[in-house]
């Protein structure tokens, strides 16, 4: 029965750890107006931290993340929209700082490398088909010809 409490603990434990992201946004930072905080979840959602890099500043426990947080009920408060919020944010921190950049001149290889890629991998993998058919079929011709006759 102790090994079962001992695992359950354990388990518990490592499901809070995973699941830390989820309190981010600390109580403090919260807006009264139910309306003005769904705003500022969404648009910090969409908002990259610039320590962590692969987290939004909604999810990320960093110091500066929770800055950004803070500036984004600041200037929602103060009566900013959302695109007057995020140009702030751009203005200051690059267009690194969108989770989803726009597509713009210095930009475009990065939303055209997927693309890429997959083209690449299609042309080398029909090259090496081809090549492989090739190959089969010289293997084929040179079978046929020290083939017995009669046989």
């Amino acid at each position: 029965m102790k090994a079962v409490s001992l695992q359950f603990l354990i388990v518990l434990m490592l499901a809070a750890l995973l699941n830390m992201a989820a309190f981010a946004v600390e109580p403090d930072e919260v807006l009264d107006d139910p309306a003005l905080e769904a705003r500022a979840i969404e648009i910090s959602r969409n908002l990259r931290c610039v320590v962590c890099q692969s987290q939004s500043i909604d999810d990320s426990n960093a110091p500066l993340a929770k800055d950004m947080r803070v500036i984004v009920r600041e200037r929602l408060t103060a009566g900013d929209s959302d695109a007057e919020v995020y140009a702030f944010l751009v203005d200051r921190y690059g267009d690194y700082v969108l989770l989803k950049p726009p597509v713009q001149q210095n930009t475009v290889l990065l939303w055209a490398a997927p693309a890429l890629v997959l083209l690449a991998a299609c042309i080398g993998a029909a090259f090496f088909l081809m090549r492989m058919k090739r190959a089969d079929e010289e293997a084929g011709d040179t079978a046929g010809d020290n083939a017995k006759p009669g046989l």
